[in-house]
C-alpha cells in the first residue's frame, strides 16, 4: 500500500519490516514530565470479586473509548476505539543476586475484578508486582485506557515489559506494515512514537523511568524483534511509586501528528490520580438510579449488579454517537476483538434489560444508532463495523444480513415506551417505527402471512439440511412485532393502522398453530409447504414480550426442562437425540446463555417457576465462570466449559440474567404511561423477604418490597408515587401455595456432564403440589420445602417430608430417592394437606 510520503528513506526501510532510531527532545520541550506516580489511592468496592488467578482464563476492562482484553496471566492486548495498539504484554524480571530470569506472568496470583479496575496480584518470593488496569472515562484529549504497576521487591530489579507494537485499525479497515519505532528520548528516561505507513494513523507508548530494549539499527537484515520497556527498579528509591504504561493513539491527520502524541502522554501522566478518580466515582454512584435487588441470597443480588455492570461497559463511542458492541474478546492475531462492533439484534435484546434496570438514556442512544442506519425500505441494520466509514461497507454483506432485527426494533420500541412513558421519542420516531412495520407486513413471499428468510437469517446461519425458508423463530417474532406496532399505533392514534397490525397478530398466530403445533412445535417450514421438524429452543422466544403464546407447549416445555436439552449450565438449541446433534457446533447443540434466558422467562410465565429459577440461576453463576463479571456467549452442550472462541464479555449474555430475574421470578410490567406497575413474582421457597430499589416507572423509580406473611406474599410500594396494580390501601396480597419447594442451582465442576436433578412439569392447587422430577438413577435429594399456613399434616407419595428445624420456622425438607437405573431416572412426587 502507498504511503502517502511517497518514497522517503524511512518509507523505504519501514517496507522490510520495524526499524528503530532514536531521537532527543529539543530544549524547547526537554522539561522531565515522564514522572511516577506518587500515590494512586483505589476504591474499594463491595462487589469485587477476588479469585486464585486462573492463567488461560480471560479478563477484559472495558469502556467507551477502549479496552484491555487479556489472560490472568496478566498478558494482554490493548484497544483504543477503533485501533489495536498493542498486543502480547508481557513482563520479565532480573533480581539482584537472584541469578534466573523470572517469567512474572507465570508468577501471577491472584485477581481482583471490581467495577472500576482490575487488579493482577505477581507473587514471588522476592517481590510482589501488582498489574493494576482501567478505562478511563471518554474525553475530548482521548483517552481511552491506563496500566500501573506497583512493585515490593526485597532487592534491586530490572523489569523489562515486552509488547508488539500494532497500531492496527479495527477489520475491515485497511492496514499497513508493521509499525516503525522512533524512541524519544525525555530527560533519564523516554518513550516510543509508532510510526505507520498513513499520516493520519500512529502512536505512542511509553512509561516512566523506563529505557527502549533492542534498538536493531537499519542494516540489520529483517527479523522480530521484542519491543521492550526497561524499567531498573530500586526498592529503597522507588517504593510507594506507581508507574503508568501510557498510551496514546491519533486516528486522523492532527491527532497523529508526533506533538499531539507527545502532548496526549503528557496529559495522562500529569492526570493519571484524576482519570482514574473520574472513573472510580462513576461507578460509586452507577447504582444510585439503577435497579438494584436485596434477597437472602447475596450470590443473587451481585449477580444482577455485574449484569448491568457489564452491559454498560460494552457502550462504545463511535464518533458523536453511542452504540452498544455485542461483546469483547482476544483477537489473536487478527483485528476482530471477539464482536466488538455493533449488531442490531444484539442490541434490541439487550434493551429489554436495560429498561428494566432503568438508564433509559442508553435505551435511546442503542435505538437512535439503529435508526440512523436504517435502510430506505425500512429494514434494521445487523451489524455496522466501528471502521464502516473507512471502507464501502454497503458492498460488504453483513449490514442488512440478518432477519431478525426489523421485527425486534418494533417490540423493544413498544418496550421502551411502557418502561419510560416517553411518547415524544415515539412521536419522534414515528416515521422509522412505520417504515420498520411496513417492511415487516410486505415481506412474505410465499403467501402464508409471515415474515420469512427470504430478507436474510432468522437465528441459524447454517443448517444440515439447507438453510430455512421459514423459521418459527420468525415467525414467532413477526406474531409479537405485529402486536407491538398495533399498540404503539393506538398511543399515536391512528386506529385503522392498529386494527389492521392487530388483525395480522391474529392471523399469525392461527397461522402458526395450523402448520407448527405439534408436541414439539417444528422448527420451520420449508418453500413447499413441508415443515422441519427438528426439536429446537426457538418456539420459546414466543412469550418474549408477554403478549404471545403458543397454545399447546406442555410436552415441548417439559423436553426442553429435561436433559435432553438442559445441561447443569444451560440449554442446548438442539435436542441431543436429533441425528445432527453436535455439542460443539454453534447452532446444532450447544449452549447460549441467550437461548437460557429465552427459556427461564418463558417458563416464568407459563407456571413453571422451579425450572425458571434453575435456569436463570445458572445465567447467574456464569458471572463467576470465566471473564469475572461477565457472562460468556456459548459453551459446550456435552461438557461444562466455553466454546475456546466464545466471546467472554457477552452483551445479550449478561442480558439474559437481568430479563428473567426483574420480569420472569419477580414478575414486573410497568405501565409509564398510566403510571402504574404490576407484578407476578415467583420467590423462590427459601426467600422469606426481598426488596427491589430503584423499579423504574417512567419519571419514578420506587422501591418494591415482598415479604412472606402467613399464606400470602405482601408486596409494598414505597419512595414513588406509581399505582401498584391490584393494592388495597397501599398493600398487594397474593395467596400463596400451601406448599413450596425449592432446587439445587449451584454450577457443577468444569469438564462435568450433565448429572442434576430436573425439574419437567409441577403442577399446584389448592390442596396439592404435583412434581415430575428426574435425576440420576440412585441418586438422593432433600429440597428444602416450605409451608405457607397449612396447619394439617402433609402427605407425601414419592417422598418423604422431614420435620427438621431451621432458622426460618417456614422451613422443612422433602427427601427424594431416586430408582436405580443408568443415566436419568424420573420420579413423580405428589403431596397433599
Amino acid at each position: 500500500m502507498e504511503k502517502q510520503r511517497g518514497t522517503s528513506l524511512w518509507h523505504r526501510l519501514a517496507l522490510a519490516g520495524p526499524i528503530f532510531s532514536v531521537i532527543a527532545m529539543t530544549s524547547a520541550s526537554a522539561q522531565q514530565w515522564l514522572q511516577p506516580v506518587p500515590q494512586f489511592p483505589l476504591a474499594s468496592s463491595e462487589l469485587t470479586i477476588r479469585q486464585h488467578a486462573e492463567m488461560q482464563k480471560p479478563f477484559t476492562v472495558a469502556g467507551e473509548c477502549g479496552a484491555f482484553v487479556g489472560q490472568q496471566d496478566g498478558s494482554f492486548e490493548t484497544w483504543i476505539f477503533p485501533v489495536k495498539l498493542l498486543s502480547h504484554f508481557q513482563i520479565e524480571a532480573e533480581v539482584e543476586g537472584y541469578d534466573v530470569p523470572i517469567d512474572v506472568n507465570e508468577q501471577a496470583a491472584e485477581i481482583e475484578v471490581a467495577p472500576d479496575h482490575t487488579t493482577i496480584t505477581y507473587s514471588h518470593l522476592t517481590f510482589t508486582v501488582r498489574e493494576i488496569l482501567f478505562a478511563t472515562q471518554c474525553d475530548a484529549n482521548g483517552a481511552g485506557l491506563m496500566a500501573l504497576f506497583q512493585i515490593d521487591s526485597v532487592r534491586p530489579m530490572k523489569l523489562t515489559f515486552s509488547f508488539t507494537p500494532e497500531v492496527k485499525r479495527m477489520w475491515p479497515a485497511p492496514n499497513y506494515n508493521a509499525p516503525s519505532l522512533q524512541w524519544v528520548k525525555q530527560g533519564d528516561s523516554g518513550y516510543y512514537l509508532l510510526h505507520t505507513d498513513a499520516d493520519d494513523l500512529a502512536a505512542a507508548i511509553g512509561m516512566p523511568g523506563t529505557q527502549p530494549g533492542i534498538m536493531a539499527p537499519y542494516q540489520e537484515k529483517p527479523k522480530f524483534w521484542p519491543t521492550q520497556l526497561i524499567l531498573n527498579f530500586d526498592p529503597k528509591r522507588d517504593a510507594d511509586k506507581y508507574f503508568p504504561l501510557l498510551m496514546a493513539v491519533g486516528n486522523n491527520m492532527e491527532t497523529a501528528k508526533p506533538a499531539a502524541l507527545t502532548a496526549q502522554l503528557q496529559r495522562l501522566n500529569e492526570n493519571a490520580v484524576h482519570l482514574y478518580a473520574e472513573t472510580a466515582d462513576y461507578y460509586a454512584h452507577f447504582f444510585d438510579k439503577r435497579l438494584v435487588a436485596d434477597t437472602p441470597d447475596q450470590r443473587f443480588n451481585e449477580a444482577l449488579q455485574w449484569a448491568e455492570i457489564s452491559i454498560n461497559q460494552l457502550r462504545v463511542r463511535h464518533r458523536d454517537e453511542v452504540g452498544l458492541v455485542a461483546g469483547f474478546y482476544s483477537s489473536g492475531d487478527s483485528n476482530r476483538p471477539g464482536f466488538g462492533w455493533f449488531f442490531g439484534r444484539d442490541t434490541l435484546y439487550t434493551l429489554y434489560a436495560i429498561n428494566g434496570y432503568g438508564d433509559f438514556a442508553l435505551t435511546r442512544q442503542a435505538l437512535e444508532f439503529l435508526i440512523k442506519r436504517q435502510r430506505d425500505d425500512g429494514k434494521i441494520m445487523h451489524e455496522y463495523s466501528q471502521t464502516a466509514e473507512m471502507v464501502d461497507w454497503a458492498k460488504f454483506p453483513y449490514e442488512y444480513a440478518a432477519a431478525d432485527s426489523t421485527p425486534l426494533f418494533l417490540m423493544a420500541m413498544e418496550d421502551y415506551l411502557n418502561a419510560s412513558g416517553d411518547k415524544q421519542f415515539l412521536e419522534q420516531h414515528w416515521d422509522a417505527v412505520e417504515k420498520a412495520w411496513q417492511f415487516e407486513r410486505t415481506h412474505d413471499t410465499d403467501g402464508d402471512g409471515i415474515y420469512d428468510n427470504s430478507q436474510g437469517t432468522g437465528w441459524v446461519e447454517s443448517w444440515p439440511s439447507g438453510m430455512p425458508h421459514q423459521e418459527i423463530y420468525l415467525a414467532c417474532l413477526d406474531q409479537q412485532a405485529s402486536g407491538a406496532f398495533a399498540r404503539l399505533a393506538r398511543v399515536m392514534n391512528k386506529s385503522d393502522k392498529a386494527n389492521a397490525a392487530e388483525a395480522r397478530a391474529q392471523k399469525v398466530a392461527a397461522t402458526i398453530e395450523q402448520e407448527y403445533a405439534g408436541p414439539m412445535y417444528a422448527f420451520s417450514r420449508n418453500a413447499n409447504g413441508s415443515m422441519d421438524k427438528t426439536a429446537t429452543i426457538y418456539p420459546s422466544i414466543a412469550w418474549w414480550d408477554g403478549h404471545y403464546a403458543l397454545k399447546q407447549p406442555d410436552e415441548m416445555f417439559k423436553r426442553w426442562a429435561s436433559a435432553e436439552f438442559s445441561t447443569d449450565w444451560g440449554l442446548r438449541d438442539l435436542g441431543e437425540h436429533e441425528a445432527f446433534y453436535d455439542p460443539i457446533s454453534y447452532h446444532q447443540g450447544s449452549v447460549w446463555p441467550l437461548f437460557t434466558g429465552w427459556a427461564s422467562i418463558a417458563e416464568y410465565r407459563t407456571g413453571r417457576p422451579l425450572s425458571g429459577y434453575a435456569h436463570l440461576m445458572q445465567n447467574a453463576n456464569l458471572t463467576w465462570a470465566q471473564d469475572l463479571g461477565a457472562v460468556t456467549e456459548l459453551l459446550s452442550g456435552a461438557y461444562f466449559v466455553p466454546f475456546g472462541r466464545s466471546t467472554t464479555h457477552q452483551l445479550w449474555s449478561s442480558a439474559m440474567v437481568l430479563t428473567p430475574a426483574i420480569r420472569g421470578l419477580f414478575g414486573i410490567t410497568t405501565d409509564a404511561l398510566h403510571n402504574s406497575i404490576s407484578v407476578n413474582p415467583h420467590l423462590p421457597a427459601e426467600w422469606d423477604h426481598a426488596t427491589l430499589r430503584h423499579v423504574p416507572v417512567g419519571g419514578s423509580m420506587v422501591d418494591l418490597e415482598f415479604k412472606r406473611e402467613g399464606g400470602a406474599l405482601t408486596v409494598r410500594t414505597t419512595g414513588g408515587d406509581v399505582k401498584l396494580s391490584g393494592a388495597h390501601d397501599g398493600v398487594l396480597r397474593i395467596p400463596l401455595p400451601g406448599v413450596e419447594v425449592d432446587i439445587p442451582h449451584d454450577l457443577p465442576l468444569p469438564g462435568a456432564r450433565t448429572a442434576q436433578l430436573k425439574v419437567l412439569s409441577q403442577t399446584t392447587d389448592a390442596h396439592s403440589l404435583t412434581l415430575e422430577l428426574e435425576a440420576q438413577g440412585g441418586s438422593v435429594y432433600d429440597l428444602p420445602l416450605r409451608v405457607n399456613g397449612v396447619r394439617s399434616a402433609i402427605h407425601a407419595d414419592g417422598a418423604t417430608v422431614n420435620q427438621t428445624k431451621a432458622a426460618d420456622p417456614g422451613l422443612s425438607s422433602l427427601h427424594v430417592a431416586f430408582p436405580p437405573g443408568a443415566g436419568y431416572q424420573r420420579q413423580t412426587v405428589h403431596l397433599t394437606w
